[in-house]
């Protein structure tokens, strides 16, 4: 056992300070966020696939839980190619969602419990199936129409090749060739994710146009804010130069160059004039970016005073799990975004990553996976859920914003065992099957054991199946267990509330090696966030009251590989 003194003495540890309080700011820089994937929280007409009066009807759940917000995966007119991120309408609700009503009624009743909400804006791309996409099929080379879109005359000596190497996201060439409205073979466009999704050209006026129309639609529907898809995307390099390095922006080292594709300077032209529609409404409305952005302080020129409130921390997210590393990023982002008087915002699951429970059960320091398949190397799902547990306990005692994603308060882990057959995520399909995809991140909630479909809905057949475990996983197993992955966060968004923990300052504690240990203070509480990455039991102080612990029972000393707030 490590005789570690956590009591915090001058003579046994070394505080260093990492970050200022900021005390009554505005809601945004300490809510935790809850994400909602649609199609997969609650299906209240029995088709298989989740909806907004379902999501509606669940929302006191989420009360209980103790977040302060929602963010909707998108749930506009789409033909689903990629789940909704291949947006037809931007004005309207897809009908296997419900109605435009059924999403005033969400907005409406999430307001009556206390909770803002925050809907997903796709302007990167839009369906292939939108208006103006298949106006620009009809349209003629140089057209107005084709102008709101990436359209170039292929290379090669008749065009048969496209216009440039870039490769999308997803697999495969990022140029997809039209044929002509008089038949004949024609210019490539361009799509960064699948050949469903084409990138609008964001040198447009019209363009910018129409999306400040857009939010201005949703802002007076009441909607407090957006999670901006591919932030980092809009705007490409000039000339649309060859690129032969990683797609993946955090993949780059720091003496690399940015691919032309991504985080180019003009992104932030339309961010900014993006906060000033924002602005012109009351009540705080919010913006965040998902943006794959590195280093820490060229993602923080997405959060200046100017553009969003927000951007999500994918450094933490994608941290090894251990000690430096992770002290690492957390002083990195600090540093960054406190230099712009910005929030950090934490998270460690989404609806494209592998689940932390079943991420942390892989070993430390692979890369981590674009899914996980029945023959792939499998994760230690105990191992990966007490890491899991650990990580959250950090991540909710340090100061920002946090988003969960819906089923982690649960332990969910990733659904590694779906037949192919079933996949319909476009990455499994764009790489003939050598990335698995994300469908193993979005399976539907469990709500009873018992139920149908865990109580998802009434039908037995939900879009992606569910694993067996996750019946003992289930909300109403959970529930008044104190044991349990749920009663755990439900304790840490208490205690995080209580103690306005999200606007503390924060100090580092050295208590050696493997151990990582912070100083929370608010107000006139300090609070000791610990987690031992050791393979020895940490001993813990007789005389400090432990207020949350990530394992049941530590009984005064610290396992590995679990954390606890004491104060």
């Amino acid at each position: 056992m490590q005789d570690i003194n956590v009591q915090g003495t001058a003579e046994t540890t070394t505080d260093v300070q990492v970050h200022d309080a900021h005390p009554g700011g505005e809601w945004w820089r300490s809510a935790v966020i809850y994400q909602i994937y649609p199609r997969s929280w609650a299906d209240a007409d029995g088709n298989g696939i989740g909806d907004l009066p379902g999501i509606t009807a669940r929302l006191p759940y989420l009360k209980a839980l103790g977040v302060d917000a929602v963010w909707l995966s998108p749930f506009y007119p789409s033909p689903q190619a990629d789940a909704g991120y291949d947006v037809s309408d931007y004005r309207g609700v897809e009908p296997l969602f419900g109605r435009l009503d059924d999403a005033d009624t969400l907005i409406a009743r999430s307001h009556e419990l206390g909770l803002r909400v925050l809907v997903d804006l796709v302007p990167n791309h839009t369906s292939d199936e939108h208006a103006w996409f298949q106006a620009a099929l009809r349209a003629a080379p140089g057209s107005a129409e084709r102008e709101r879109y990436i359209f170039r005359d292929g290379s090669g000596a008749h065009g048969e090749l496209p216009p440039n190497n870039w490769e999308s996201v997803f697999g495969g060439a990022a140029w997809t060739r039209v044929t002509e409205p008089d038949g004949t073979p024609g210019q490539w466009y361009l799509h960064l994710f699948d050949s469903k999704q084409p990138d609008l050209n964001w040198q447009n006026p019209q363009v910018r146009s129409e999306f400040e129309d857009i939010l201005r639609f949703w802002l007076d529907r009441g909607v407090d804010g957006f999670r901006v898809d591919v932030a980092h995307g809009l705007i490409k390099a000039d000339g649309l130069p060859d690129w032969s390095g990683p797609l993946n922006m955090l993949e780059l080292s720091g003496d690399q160059t940015r691919p032309p594709m991504w985080d180019q300077d003009g992104v932030h032209e339309v961010y900014r004039d993006w906060h000033r529609v924002l602005a012109s409404y009351p009540g705080e409305r919010a913006m965040v970016a998902e943006a794959w952005v590195q280093p820490a302080d060229r993602a923080a020129l997405y959060v200046r005073d100017d553009e969003f409130q927000q951007a999500f921390n994918f450094e933490f997210l994608q941290a090894p799990w251990r000690a430096r590393d992770l002290a690492d990023a957390i002083d990195r982002s600090y540093l960054a975004n406190d230099a712009v008087d910005a929030p950090t915002t934490w998270v460690l699951s989404n609806h494209d990553v592998v689940r932390h429970a079943s991420r942390l059960g892989l070993p430390v320091g692979e890369p981590r996976p674009n899914g996980i398949g029945v023959d792939d190397p499998q994760p230690d799902a105990a191992l990966g859920l007490r890491r899991a547990r650990a990580a959250t306990t950090l991540m909710l005692a340090l100061p920002g914003g946090a988003y969960l994603y819906q089923g982690e308060e649960l332990g969910l882990p990733e659904a590694t065992a779906l037949p192919d057959e079933v996949r319909q995520d476009p990455t499994f399909h764009r790489t003939a099957g050598r990335e698995k995809g994300r469908d193993g991140c979005r399976i539907p909630m469990p709500w009873e054991k018992d139920a149908t479909s865990y109580g998802f809905g009434e039908g037995d057949q939900p879009w992606l199946p569910q694993p067996e475990a996750y019946g003992d996983l289930a909300v109403d197993q959970q529930e008044g267990d104190p044991a349990s992955t749920l009663e755990l966060y439900r304790r840490l968004l208490r205690v995080r509330r209580d103690l306005d923990l999200g606007e503390g300052a924060l100090a580092t504690v050295d208590l050696g090696d493997d151990v990582l240990a912070y100083d929370v203070t608010s107000g006139s509480q300090t609070v000791r966030v610990i987690v031992n990455f050791g393979a020895q039991p940490v001993q813990l102080p007789a005389d400090r009251e432990v207020l949350v612990a990530s394992e049941p029972d530590i009984a005064g000393q610290l396992p590995t590989d679990t954390a606890v707030w004491l104060q």
